[in-house]
């Protein structure tokens, strides 16, 4: 039975409740967007599946005020060695345990369902975010003004339609929103099966050891990795010859795990092949339909860097949502979502192809991976993260694209905490801007953290030779000044604010 009362109206629509979809709901909730999420599942699954974010994803749970939530649930990650068949190393690719200018450690293992736990409760704090669970969305019809979107409430078979100005698809690999978008996706050529064995354990195994192992094994190349708690979990690679379901029997994956442990050392909590693949969506938007996280692009999960890109979307898309919303911008802002993203995300599933590729090859044997040939001492493996691709920022100007550090402000807490969700110019004194600038920024809502809030402020300029740098809401740099002339450039490009810094939350008990 159809309800035929007129349908409720949203500015957003999610659609997928998983991590991207919840932070985005999460970021939109800060910026007062009235938002709505569809989940078609009644619950977190419960199952382990991503397993490691880094200290740009921790920032960004920061911004949503959910990072000491968080923090309880995971562990810090020392980094990656890759062993030869014989157990050789042949590359370390450690982490430092100390945080990074992000102002948070560039590793951290969790358990999904930990996560996606808290940043599902996180959206109580927002009364105008609406979260549906057992609703299946079937249909999307755009128009000048809108969306209809149609779904069913899969615990009662009612159908239901509602209205939305924008709908972003955080639906998966197999996404009905991109299928309503008609993309198709560009394939960067890696498809393999493997096993995904996920254990726990029922003594104490330390010497498993906290460093995830890459077993380049070219007979059977497999994967260790720490989880949190007794949780340990190994990838190991299917043989073109073999059946998946074979595989995955209890007794042919206790086989395959015995030269690390036996079934009295563990019981299984999951055992699956799963393929792995490198594709990324060729359209990110048409109109008001958008795409974030896994529905956008699937990467080989060597880097870990899965559910981090998918973040990273979120990131970028929230503020600029909100600034349309609110009519501070146009809608072809939303252009320069899939530009910046998309370069920046196929850079990682690149390197983490190279990266598969020297898992299963004996190339790295060679010392191929670091142009160089080994000898004794391992190669050591360091990853810089890309740049944005091309859209807002100004890309002629220093620093354009790049990730701004997070600085320790004078009273001892976080520049971020500080800002918010929101653009934010550096400067080493506030008096190198003009009364007339300083009264702009603070009319357009834009932040100014100066040498005098933080010391660190003033160093890290020199460093880079400037006088001033545009950070956006999701921390990147827009561009730099080096003399009076950029710094009026910058101001000129700024969009004005696309939210208040962070709202206090919503008392529980007053939200209806």
């Amino acid at each position: 039975m159809q309800d035929r009362s007129a349908p409720e109206h949203f500015d957003v629509v999610i659609v997928g409740r998983g991590p991207v979809g919840a932070t985005l709901a999460n970021l939109l909730g800060l910026c007062g967007v009235r938002t709505l999420v569809l989940e078609r599942e009644a619950r977190t699954y419960h199952l382990p599946r991503a397993v490691h974010f880094d200290d740009e994803c921790m920032r960004v749970f920061q911004t949503i005020g959910l990072a000491d939530a968080i923090l309880p649930h995971v562990i810090l990650s020392p980094g990656m060695r890759f062993l030869d068949a014989d157990g050789r190393m042949l590359l370390d690719w450690s982490r430092p345990q100390t945080p990074t200018p992000m102002g948070w450690n560039l590793s951290y293992r969790f358990h999904q369902p930990d996560l996606e736990d808290a940043l599902i409760g996180g959206l109580n704090r927002w009364p105008h975010v609406t979260l549906r669970n057992r609703c299946d969305v079937f249909a999307l019809d755009q128009d000048e003004r809108g969306v209809r979107v149609r779904y069913e409430d899969l615990s009662n078979g009612k159908l239901s339609e509602i209205r939305a100005g924008y709908v972003v698809g955080c639906d998966g690999a197999r996404s009905l929103v991109r299928r309503f978008i008609g993309s198709g996706m560009d394939d960067l050529g890696f498809h393999e099966r493997w096993l995904v064995v996920d254990v726990l354990l029922k003594r104490n195994r330390d010497d498993l050891g906290d460093y995830s192992i890459q077993h380049c094994d070219p007979r059977r190349p497999a994967t260790y990795v720490r989880g949190t708690g007794t949780r340990r979990r190994w990838e190991i690679t299917v043989r073109p010859d073999e059946d998946s379901q074979e595989v995955a029997q209890p007794a042919m994956v206790w086989k395959l795990l015995s030269r690390w442990i036996a079934p009295g050392d563990a019981e299984i909590e999951r055992a699956a092949v799963y393929t792995f693949h490198s594709t990324i969506a060729q359209q990110w938007r048409s109109g008001r339909l958008l795409l974030a996280g896994d529905s956008a692009h699937q990467t080989p999960p060597f880097l870990g860097q899965g559910m981090c890109a998918g973040i990273r979307d979120a990131a970028n898309l929230a503020w600029k949502l909100g600034a349309i919303l609110r009519g501070r911008a146009r809608a072809d802002l939303l252009d320069t979502y899939q530009s910046e993203r998309l370069p920046h995300v196929r850079e990682f599933i690149e390197l983490a192809i190279r990266l598969g590729g020297v898992i299963n090859t004996r190339a790295i044997e060679a010392g191929l991976a670091a142009g160089e040939a080994r000898e004794n001492a391992p190669v050591k493996l360091e990853v810089k993260k890309p740049l944005l691709g091309p859209g807002l920022t100004l890309s002629d100007l220093p620093l354009a694209g790049q990730l701004a550090p997070q600085f320790a402000l004078n009273d001892g807490s976080r520049s971020d905490d500080r800002i918010g969700y929101a653009h934010l110019v550096l400067v080493e004194s506030a008096a190198a801007l003009s009364s007339r600038l300083r009264s702009r920024l603070s009319q357009a809502g834009i932040a100014i953290l100066t040498g005098d809030d933080a010391e660190g402020v003033g160093g890290w300029l020199h460093e880079h030779g400037i006088a001033a740098a545009l950070v956006r809401p999701d921390r990147y740099v827009r561009g730099a000044a080096r003399n009076d002339a950029e710094l009026d450039r910058l101001v000129a490009a700024i969009i004005p604010p696309t939210c208040h810094p962070r709202p206090e939350p919503t008392p529980l008990e007053d939200i209806p």
